[in-house]
């Protein structure tokens, strides 16, 4: 920086100073509020849920498991069906126990069997869709 010799020079350079302040204010308030909005307890909830959804190996994992327990329970609900006898309560709760589990653990072979399942049903249904035109 030149030294200052004039009045009008001192002038000048005590407003860009004032000018310089005036903005790295506002760069640090901005910056305080950014931090004191990251560590507020709800936005860390927010953000640790955000990057958990991001998570391929998460969603894979928590599809499973609800595949598992819809599964379960069905066939829970199938095999009581509408008997209320205490001991067919214990084998459907067994029983979904073990659907469970089974599916849970085995997702790959559950969604091969799925796909050719629906596969099956795809293909029959659009066979039944194209009829022959006869005119």
């Amino acid at each position: 920086m030149e030294p200052i010799t004039t009045q009008h020079e001192l002038s000048a350079a005590i407003l860009r100073l004032e000018y310089q302040q005036s903005e790295d204010g506002k760069a640090l308030k901005e910056q305080f509020h950014l931090a004191y909005n990251s560590v507020k307890p709800a936005n860390i909830i927010l953000d640790t849920l955000k990057n958990l959804g991001e998570s391929s190996i998460i969603k894979d994992n928590l599809f499973n498991t609800s595949v598992g327990f819809g599964t379960g329970y069905l066939s829970k609900m199938i095999f009581q069906g509408v008997v209320n006898s205490p001991i067919k309560k214990l084998l459907g709760s067994a029983l979904m126990f073990g659907i469970t589990n089974l599916v849970a653990k085995n997702p790959e072979g559950i969604k091969a069997m799925a796909s050719k399942i629906f596969k099956l049903f795809g293909n029959h249904s659009n066979e039944e869709d194209q009829e022959p035109e006869t005119y």
